[in-house]
């Protein structure tokens, strides 16, 4: 078995229960770049053991499935793979979608299970499958989770392969908790035909979607590991600082300062109703005329080299983005089309030079895209060095 044969692979991932723009896309475009390869690929989702299950129009997370069933329904329909995904619901013992049935046999004969953002629990029927990969997309914390909780740790050393957003781990200057396993760098996988290219707006608003507080920080070795909050406090004051550039976020988390964000001149905008279907999210994005974006604290602390999946969105319409460097600048080209900044003064900066050659910012942050997230060879090389990966070391001690 090798990267080069058709493979019966299952992603996992978290559509169902999140029914939202961003992380449908995540999760999609690794479906239908394997399928693209040519490869054989499924898609499973599990409700988990915990109420998990996020509806936006009744705004509660419960155990109900019934709004991200519908929401996967007509989405993986339009996207082409309708007939490829199941549910299963561990609070009923239900299997729920079009491949329901057949879900049980795919997982007995697949050669490769890609449990993206390692959210999804591994159930009899998947762990028998030979080659486990766990996709990190929340560096150091995940690090941090595996040190601090045994389960947590006994849970990803069930995987075979290991593979992190976090570009720098292991490199110098990188300071994300060693959990001892053989972590790999990937990145977002970006299915180019689903993203065409749009005409530059240069009457549009410099646009982010985010989170204020996503969930608890976290703390390990004398060191907390914030939020966005942290970082956007440095940033707060861009609308006046950059003449004539207009910035807006969609902006979750009932915590957030919107009203004071609003004083300074931030458009704040409901995130839901731009959220809520994939496709009206790439209109947002391509209506933009950039992104501009902080990361998280244990992101930047830690030079982890993470880059944001949404950010890759963005440059696919042909939209420059404006990002707070977490370390990716070493792995990444810098300074056309995506364009790092340390503080306030380079965050200015940045919006100055992208205004000054709009155009070219556009044009290179599409080609940036096509040379280094292209899906076909994101993952490609995912599945060679998983095929290829030699089994996790022993598990560090304990917390210090």
């Amino acid at each position: 078995m090798d990267a080069n044969s058709r493979l019966r692979i299952v992603v996992l991932g978290y559509v169902v229960r999140g029914p939202l723009a961003g992380p449908t896309w995540h999760h999609l475009q690794h479906v239908l770049g394997l399928k693209d390869l040519g490869h054989d690929v499924w898609y499973l989702e599990d409700s988990t053991d915990e109420p998990f299950c996020y509806d936006p129009q009744r705004q509660v997370v419960d155990t109900d499935a019934s709004y991200g069933l519908a929401f996967t329904q007509r989405v993986f329909g339009r996207a082409g793979v309708g007939d490829r995904w199941a549910y299963h619901d561990a609070h009923t013992g239900t299997w729920y979608g079009p491949a329901a049935q057949r879900m049980p046999e795919v997982c007995r004969t697949a050669d490769v299970m890609i449990n993206v953002s390692g959210i999804n629990p591994l159930r009899p029927w998947l762990e028998r499958i030979p080659c486990r990969v766990l996709v990190d997309t929340d560096p150091v914390f995940t690090q941090v989770d595996h040190l601090q909780d045994p389960e947590r740790m006994r849970f990803a050393r069930a995987h075979t392969a290991f593979f992190s957003f976090g570009e720098s781990i292991g490199h110098s200057g990188c300071t994300v908790p060693d959990d001892g396993l053989p972590w790999q760098p990937t990145r977002q996988p970006l299915v180019l035909r689903c993203w065409q290219p749009a005409p530059p707006r240069p009457d549009g608003a410099f646009s982010t979607v985010m989170l204020w507080d996503s969930y608890d920080r976290r703390h390990w070795g004398g060191r907390t590991f914030g939020m966005k909050a942290e970082e956007m406090e440095h940033v707060l004051a861009m609308p006046q600082r950059c003449a004539g550039a207009r910035f807006e976020v969609a902006l979750g988390s009932p915590t957030a300062p919107h009203d004071r964000l609003r004083a300074l001149g931030w458009r704040v905008l409901d995130p839901i109703a731009l959220t809520s279907d994939p496709w009206v999210y790439q209109d947002y994005l391509r209506a933009s005329k950039a992104e501009f974006s902080v990361a998280k604290h244990g992101y930047v602390s830690t030079a982890s080299g993470w880059f944001s999946e949404r950010s890759v969105s963005y440059m696919a319409c042909g939209r420059p983005v404006v990002v707070q460097d977490t370390g990716f600048s070493r792995h990444l080209p810098v300074g056309d089309g995506l364009l790092a900044f340390r503080d306030p003064d380079e965050a200015v900066a940045a919006v100055a030079e992208v205004d000054a050659r709009y155009a070219h910012h556009c044009d290179a942050a599409r080609a940036l895209v096509e040379a280094h997230f292209d899906a076909r060879r994101v993952l490609a090389r995912l599945l060679d060095r998983a095929l290829g990966a030699q089994p996790p070391a022993e598990s560090p001690g304990a917390e210090p």
